[in-house]
Parts: structure tokens; sequence; C-alpha cells
């Protein structure tokens, strides 16, 4: 990104945000990782592959941003969500997965999850994500079933 394109970025945070990345594929898991270490404001505190181990880095590390896949072993990024909103209240949920069902949209959404990425658009819509969830806004990508729009949007939480 160039400097004037990072210049009308709202900024983050002034201390780096703690990021916690769950995906099970772990190829996926390194590039998301990668690509978010170019963010100078982010920092990885942590990538495991299931959803027990989420739960027990949120409860241990209490990251500022959960970036979660749904379809995990051991325990579901659903289910792990839930448990993440008891051990880490205030860290906020973004879901980054294959999964653009309305019903799972929606029941994300509902659990109280700040965003919604499909992989396939995590190339052009996972920046712009963290960027509104983190400023306190819901983040809903584009394409995906239930959200009715067909870009991406942010709305007020």
């Amino acid at each position: 990104m160039t400097n004037r394109a990072k210049a009308t970025r709202p900024a983050l945070k002034e201390a780096p945000v703690g990021v916690l990345v769950v995906d099970d594929f772990e190829p996926f898991r390194v590039l998301v990782s990668s690509l978010l270490r170019s963010e100078r404001e982010l920092k990885i505190i942590a990538e495991v592959s299931d959803g027990l181990e989420a739960v027990q880095k949120a409860k241990e590390l209490h990251p500022d941003l959960i970036l979660l896949d749904i379809g995990l072993p051991e325990l579901n990024g659903i289910a792990a969500a839930r448990q993440i909103r008891e051990v880490a209240p205030n860290a906020k949920i973004l879901f980054l997965t294959q999964e653009t069902s309305a019903d799972v949209v929606q029941q994300a959404i509902s659990l109280g999850a700040f965003g919604y990425v499909a992989k396939a658009k995590a190339g052009t819509e996972l920046v712009k994500a963290i960027e509104t969830v983190l400023s306190g806004q819901r983040f809903i990508g584009s394409g995906l079933a239930g959200s009715n729009h067909r870009d991406a949007r942010a709305e007020k939480v």
C-alpha cells in the first residue's frame, strides 16, 4: 500500500492490535498471518488450528481481534466463538471462512461477531474488514448469503 493510501486510512490504535489467527488449513493460516504482518498496527500473537485451542489462547492472551474459521476440528468456530465470548469478552471476532450460507452468517453475527468475510474475498476485503471492526463497526463481506447486498458493507454496532 502506498504512503498516500495509508495516510487516508484511519489509525487503528496506538499500541499494536493483538491478533489471534484460527484456521485448520495451515497454508491459509500462514498466508493470512503473512498478509497481516505487513500492517504495522497489527501484531500476530498466536496462530492455532482448532476451536479448543482458540478458546484456550483467547483466555490466556486476551487478543484484541480473533480471525476465526468456522470449519474447525475439535470445536467448530460458532461453538468456539460462544466460549470465547465468556473468556475474552473484549475480543472482537471476525469470521474468515468458506461457509457462506445465510443461516450461518446470521448465526455468527447474532452471537456477537463483528465481521464476516468469505475466504475467497480475503485478498480484497480482509484488511478493510479489520479496520472496520476495530473502529467499532460491523463488516459483512460482499456476496454473502443473507447480507442482502452485493458489495461489502460496514454498519454501526
